[in-house]
């Protein structure tokens, strides 16, 4: 688990990085989708309803529904999904979850974490679902050899 993340988030991101990486309406149940970024269906099934509630994944109802992605991976950056599931409170509470941290009054780690999170908030609005595109391919196929020893 990551430092910044929840568990829902990056099962969130993984899930919507799959997506990005098929072709434009190409349906996909939450089984499938599981299946590939290798977590628990009830989890991505989870994750994808409040993505679709975010108008980021589409849904189609029915006996051959399943998910896809609502907007052009162009258009999607890492900080749209984070802030659909975790909301983006990270980058302007303090680290540690003390009440009135600012730079009057800093918390311990304050200017460290500052420029780290500041650093991580301009990567995540900076890059596309398009941009990450190969690099998610080549992850997940990395990840169906690693079960598959």
């Amino acid at each position: 688990m990551t430092v910044i993340f929840s568990k829902k988030c990056e099962v969130g991101l993984q899930s919507v990085l799959f997506l990005s990486t098929q072709d434009k309406g190409k349906l996909f149940n939450a089984l499938e989708v599981s299946k590939e970024v290798k977590q628990p269906k009830e989890f991505v099934s989870k994750m994808l309803q409040i993505l679709t509630a975010s108008g980021i994944v589409g849904s189609k109802k029915g006996k051959n529904g399943g998910f896809f992605l609502a907007k052009e991976a162009k258009s999607i950056k890492l900080i749209d999904i984070v802030g659909a599931i975790d909301g983006l409170e990270v980058f302007n509470n303090c680290v540690l979850g003390f009440p009135g941290c600012s730079v009057q009054e800093p918390c311990p780690v304050h200017n460290k974490w500052g420029k780290i999170r500041d650093e991580a908030f301009k990567m995540l609005s900076e890059e596309t679902l398009l941009d990450l595109q190969s690099k998610t391919i080549n992850k997940l196929k990395d990840l169906g050899q690693l079960l598959s020893k």
